[in-house]
């Protein structure tokens, strides 16, 4: 049961995710942004998937709602560094920078969890 709440609250925030980066995309394309804007917007984008899906968990579980929301927090992030090794064939991500999503993605996950 535990770990299902945890797939799916993945899912949903991977869904979020990509509406999220869709609707960014879009402004960047109507807006003309400049790449200050692009990068907080990924940043936000990054930040309120985490936090719906430590929601989402906190919802489905209801015990120790913080620690499943940064259970998906942990998820989100270790998927996010695969797909992108992946896709770009090489780490292309300053330790600074990889440190940095990795507690954004904890503690927007975290926030969500307590907020449930």
């Amino acid at each position: 049961m535990k770990v299902k709440a945890v797939l799916k609250s993945l899912l949903f925030a991977y869904a979020l995710t990509g509406i999220f980066l869709l609707l960014l995309a879009l402004l960047l394309f109507q807006l003309d942004l400049g790449e200050g804007p692009v990068a907080a917007g990924i940043i936000v984008v990054y930040v309120l998937s985490c936090l719906m899906g430590g929601f989402m968990a906190g919802k489905m579980v209801r015990k120790d709602k913080y620690l499943w929301g940064v259970l998906v927090g942990l998820c989100y992030f270790l998927l996010l560094i695969i797909v992108s090794f992946v896709v770009q064939g090489k780490w292309d991500m300053t330790v600074q920078h990889a440190l940095t999503t990795f507690f954004m993605c904890l503690g927007g996950g975290a926030l969500g969890g307590m907020l449930s």
